[in-house]
């Protein structure tokens, strides 16, 4: 008898595979075919229509954004450039309580849901519209979408600076139940902005109430990161045990001068929650945040670089501090007349940062903002920031390891299922990337720069970026929220 060879579409020879799990490199071929994992080991007897030779480079997951602005990017520039050209080949939109949709807009959108874009950005006013628009755009990354709870404020509400009516609640609710149903992964809020900030813990609790029947989470911009980080992270535990559902708090961070060098004890918070309950949060590998024009952060001790300015776009790249001088005013009244507009903070220390990125809970997400015309360089440069700066040069962590926190542990967090490891049947989201060269090279000044080192993207088992540049195929797609496993539920506390 002779064994007849098997056959595949992609063949990708002698990687050092990281299976997302956190476990060792392992030298092995990979098999790919009809967009799924067809074998993993020594495949020496296989064929294939293409054969990719890895010469020891690492292959890991496709890595996971979890936390992007990309909810009308993914329509309007299905290519994805910022993203593939990083190794994401999926992301997560819907996050800080603004997402594309159910949104219908009585004029133009509050801020900051306008960092999605202008009024004619909004066309979907229901989830499932927006999933339909997703597929039919077949973006070259997965997505996959939290429902915003300022977005389903601005529904109701006819003045978001207030708490919602029990009416109003109940609408909300309804909106939140139904997109649950097409395949949400759950309920963002966003309350450190104005639009939100009105909202009590109990109008949150009360709409978080439908996510634990649908298996989903519940993720937040909490109410402040500044001095009252702490109460604020309480509010988060909260909300979380009363509906019954993980939290996952977005890009924890020390906010401001005053709080730098309490990241040990926000993180013992957070220990302190998940002996009890499913808690995680995400982070991005750099020391500025990037937002709307906030008034409130306009103190006078820390620089804040304008990013756009709709009355003023000739100072984009200037500092307030400068534009105030200029114009002879003070900070404040200087941002006033800038606004609307947008902003990089420099609001964080590194020690904090580094301190965050590498606790075993954190997930990478790169909050990048796509619409931004002098975005802050992690919409580029978030994942192989990582991979560079901090693992290689910094030794902060092993690369198993940061690879878990953008594959593997966001999967399982969010309910992707097969998604986020290396296994036989799973889907063949996957990336090959040279650790000794791979770096961010996006920068404040020139941010819109594609990663060195990301040598070959795939997407569903499709060929999508190669050798610095996108191949022109799009195979990405809607992903619904699969199933949790009760037993892992049960046991969530050691994978949150």
């Amino acid at each position: 008898m002779h064994s007849h060879p098997e056959a595949a579409d992609t063949l990708i020879v002698g990687a050092q595979l990281y299976d997302g799990t956190g476990a060792p490199p392992l030298e092995r071929d990979v098999a790919l075919r009809h967009g799924r994992i067809a074998a993993i080991g020594n495949l020496t007897n296989w064929l294939a229509e293409e054969v990719i030779e890895a010469n020891g480079r690492a292959l890991a997951p496709g890595f996971i954004d979890v936390h992007t602005h990309d909810d009308t990017h993914v329509i309007r520039s299905p290519q994805m450039l910022p993203k593939i050209s990083q190794g994401v080949t999926t992301v997560i939109v819907g996050n800080c309580g603004i997402s594309a949709s159910p949104v219908t807009l009585k004029g133009d959108p509050p801020d900051p849901m306008n960092l999605l874009g202008e009024r004619d950005a909004f066309r979907y006013p229901t989830f499932s519209a927006y999933v339909d628009a997703v597929n039919a755009a077949r973006p070259a990354v997965n997505v996959g979408a939290l429902i915003g709870h300022t977005a389903l404020r601005n529904n109701h509400m006819d003045d978001l600076m207030r708490a919602a009516l029990p009416a109003e609640i109940a609408a909300m609710r309804t909106q939140l139940e139904d997109a649950l149903a097409h395949g949400a992964l759950g309920l963002s809020t966003g309350l450190a902005y104005g639009s939100a900030y009105e909202a009590s813990t109990e109008e949150v609790a009360t709409l978080a109430e439908p996510l634990a029947a649908a298996g989903a989470l519940y993720t937040t911009h909490m109410r402040t990161e500044f001095d009252a980080i702490l109460d604020a992270m309480d509010e988060a535990y909260h909300i979380g045990r009363h509906a019954r559902v993980p939290v996952v708090i977005s890009h924890l961070k020390c906010a401001g001068p005053s709080n730098w060098g309490r990241s040990a004890q926000v993180l013992a918070s957070l220990e302190g929650a998940r002996k009890y309950q499913p808690v995680g949060c995400d982070c991005y590998p750099y020391s500025r945040s990037s937002s709307t024009l906030d008034l409130k952060q306009v103190s006078g001790d820390i620089d804040i670089t304008i990013t756009w300015s709709t009355p003023h776009p000739e100072q984009t790249g200037k500092l307030i501090k400068d534009i105030a001088a200029a114009w002879g005013v003070t900070q404040l009244e200087a941002a006033r007349r800038l606004q609307p507009a947008g902003a990089v903070y420099h609001n964080m220390s590194e020690d904090d940062v580094r301190r965050i990125l590498a606790h075993p809970a954190t997930m990478v997400g790169s909050d990048g903002l796509p619409n931004d015309p002098l975005p802050h360089p992690r919409l580029w440069g978030a994942f192989p920031r990582v991979l560079g700066h901090y693992v290689r040069e910094a030794a902060l962590i092993p690369l198993e390891e940061a690879v878990r926190k953008m594959t593997s542990l966001s999967a399982r967090r969010f309910g992707l299922t097969q998604r986020g490891e290396v296994h036989v049947g799973w889907h063949a989201d996957l990336v090959l990337f040279d650790p000794a060269t791979v770096r961010d090279t996006a920068t404040f000044d020139a941010p819109q720069q594609v990663a060195d080192g990301i040598d070959a993207v795939w997407v569903n088992g499709v060929l999508s970026y190669r050798d610095g540049r996108p191949t022109g195929e799009r195979a990405g797609q809607f992903v619904a929220r699969g199933a949790r496993e009760v037993e892992a539920q049960a046991a969530s506390a050691t994978m949150f």
